[in-house]
């Protein structure tokens, strides 16, 4: 059941389209591919303990299906029946009673084990990061200080190494999963639950939120980026420079208009616009995705999506922005060079 439950969450946020079109995406894998590998050591055990789950519920759900065509296909006289009842009847469920409490025993010191060896990365971590979900999105934030600077919908890690995460809510019960790199943890408003994951191999991995958060949940994903280490050192020192001066009069005045209209959510590092309550854009045009995996990044994507948010992602907490061409014109000439 828990196998068909991630492939249902995961499907939704699959392939639905042609590329850049809203709610599709590129170059992802199969969704069943996600949970049905693992390409690290914290990922490894919970996917072994699935399998193990997995066969069992089968063995069950095979065996009731065996008795109860038993039952239906072989009828017994009366007389029969009632020999049978006072011979064994209450053997067979005693016997029945008894291996299956041996099994859900077996289970359980299984999954304490599984926890155990999941709970704590094998060495220090290299990195801490802290991930604070939103309906319907995700925060990331690296370093503390002059060196902080956060990101939305993306996490980005050296290959190799354990890297610890930081889980938190700042509305309703969230879940963070990769399945690919580790198990699920719940983000919980008021509490800071803690996960590591370590990638074996560069490359992207799929997350979604698989806790039912809102209308939606399923449209809360975001992407893993493993990178070798001195890849991953040039996307820090990029992402922690401020974003670049608009120098084209198109797009000083999007810049202008973004400070009117939209720095009262949005933060650009740099700029005056400070807002907190969705995504830091500094370097937004250097994600792969935007509206938490919905849309494929490009420039047409990013417009349509600034002036169409409700009919890509309803319910989202962002309203659509009515502009006029001249207006879209010098908003996305300034986005387009936040990169």
């Amino acid at each position: 059941m828990a196998f068909v439950i991630a492939f249902c969450q995961l499907d939704a946020c699959a392939d639905t389209g042609g590329p850049g079109e809203p709610g599709s995406l590129t170059g992802g894998h199969t969704p069943l591919a996600y949970f049905l590998r693992s390409e690290g050591p914290a990922a490894q055990p919970v996917l072994h303990l699935g399998w193990v789950l997995a066969a069992i519920c089968s063995s069950v759900c095979l065996l009731i299906a065996i008795m109860l065509l038993v039952a239906m296909f072989r009828r017994r006289k009366d007389e029969d029946a009632k020999a049978l009842k006072a011979e064994g009847g209450l053997s067979f469920i005693y016997v029945g009673t008894t291996i299956s409490t041996l099994v859900l025993l077996g289970i359980t010191v299984y999954m304490l084990v599984v926890l155990a060896q999941v709970a704590d990365p094998p060495r220090e971590p290299a990195l801490t990061v802290t991930v604070t979900a939103y309906d319907w999105w995700w925060k990331v934030d690296y370093g503390e200080g002059s060196s902080h600077f956060a990101t939305a919908n993306e996490l980005h890690i050296p290959v190799g190494v354990p890297v610890l995460l930081l889980l938190r809510s700042a509305d309703v019960i969230h879940a963070f999963w990769v399945p690919e790199l580790s198990g699920k943890t719940q983000a919980i408003p008021g509490v800071t639950n803690r996960q590591w994951l370590q990638a074996d191999r560069p490359g992207t991995f799929r997350g979604q939120c698989t806790q039912y958060c809102g209308v939606q949940h399923a449209h809360m994903a975001f992407e893993v980026y493993a990178q070798p280490q001195a890849d991953f050192d040039r996307w820090l020192a990029a992402q922690q420079s401020p974003a670049p001066v608009a120098t084209t009069d198109s797009a000083k005045r999007g810049a202008k208009l973004f400070e009117e209209r939209c720095a009262g959510c949005h933060t650009i590092r740099g700029s005056n616009s400070t807002g907190v309550q969705a995504p830091d854009l500094t370097h937004v045009m250097s994600r792969r995705l935007i509206a938490a995996g919905t849309v494929v990044n490009t420039p047409k994507n990013l417009m349509n999506w600034v002036q169409h948010v409700q009919d890509i992602k309803p319910g989202t907490l962002m309203p659509d922005m009515k502009l006029s061409p001249e207006e879209a014109s010098g908003l996305s000439a300034y986005l387009a060079t936040l990169r």
